[in-house]
C-alpha cells in the first residue's frame, strides 16, 4: 500500500485529502507544519508527498529544498498543492524540485490520476543501474552525476532531463514530449521552459566538454546524440 505524506495547514483540506486517498487504498500521514513534516520524515519513508506552498512556519518551496537534502528523499515524488496559479509560480515550484503542481481547489479525480502518474514515473527513476555514456555516469538511486570521475553539481530538473535523455539516447523528443515526461502531462507551462533547462544542462556539462552530447534537431526538438567525436 503506497504511503502519502500530506503537508497542509488547512484542517478541512487536510481531512478531505486524507479521506479521499484512504478510499483509494493509500496510507496517509498528516502534518500541518513544515517542522512536523520533517520530524515525520525521520520516522517514515513515504512514496509521495502532497505539499502546500503557504505553510505557517516554512514556505513550501523552501521545505522542498530541505527535503531534497535528506539522503532518502532526493528523488521522492513531491506534488505542490497551492492557490498560486500563475505560470511564473508553477515554473518556480517545479524548478525548486517539485515534480508536479496542482492549483486549488483540487479536483479529486484529477489528483488521483496525477498521483498514479507520479508513482509510475518514480518507479522508472529509481532503477539502481548506473547509466554510462562516454565519460558521463549518472546514478538515479544516489542522485549523482559524475564526469571523468568528478562529482558534478546539477539541479533537480536538469538531472531528470539528463536521466530521461540518457535512457532514450539518440531518440528525438519534441518540447511537448519533454514537458510531459519531465514536468508531467497535467502541468500547463510554456514550451520555452524546456529551452531554459536545456541551456542550464549544457552549461553544467560544458566545463567538462560533455555538452556536445545534447543536440538540437532543427524544427523537431532535442536528443542526446552518442554518435559524436569528442
Amino acid at each position: 500500500m503506497p504511503i502519502i505524506l500530506i503537508i497542509e495547514d488547512d484542517r478541512a483540506i487536510l481531512e478531505m485529502l486524507s479521506v479521499s486517498l484512504q478510499s483509494k487504498q493509500y496510507e496517509t500521514f498528516e502534518a500541518n507544519t513544515g517542522h512536523l513534516a520533517l520530524k515525520l520524515l525521520e520516522e517514515c519513508v513515504p512514496d509521495l508527498i502532497l505539499l502546500d506552498w503557504m505553510l505557517p512556519d516554512i514556505e513550501g518551496i523552501k521545505l522542498i529544498k530541505k527535503i531534497r537534502k535528506m539522503a532518502d528523499f532526493q528523488y521522492l515524488p513531491i506534488m505542490m498543492l497551492t492557490a498560486k496559479s500563475s505560470e511564473e509560480d508553477k515554473v518556480k515550484g517545479l524548478d525548486m524540485g517539485a515534480d508536479d503542481y496542482m492549483t486549488k481547489p483540487v479536483l479529486l479525480k484529477e489528483l488521483d490520476a496525477r498521483i498514479r502518474s507520479l508513482l509510475r514515473r518514480a518507479q522508472g527513476l529509481t532503477i539502481n543501474d548506473q547509466l554510462l555514456i562516454g565519460d558521463i555516469a549518472l546514478n538515479p538511486t544516489q542522485h549523482t552525476l559524475t564526469i571523468s570521475g568528478n562529482i558534478i553539481s546539477i539541479g533537480s530538473t536538469e538531472f531528470k532531463l539528463l536521466h530521461f535523455l540518457m535512457k532514450n539516447k539518440n531518440q528525438i523528443f519534441s518540447r511537448t514530449q519533454l514537458l510531459d515526461q519531465i514536468w508531467g502531462q497535467f502541468v500547463a507551462i510554456d514550451e520555452r521552459t524546456v529551452d531554459v533547462h536545456i541551456l542550464r544542462l549544457r552549461k553544467t556539462l560544458k566545463p567538462h566538454q560533455a555538452d556536445v552530447y545534447i543536440q538540437t534537431v532543427r524544427n523537431m526538438g532535442y536528443r542526446l546524440n552518442t554518435d559524436i567525436t569528442q
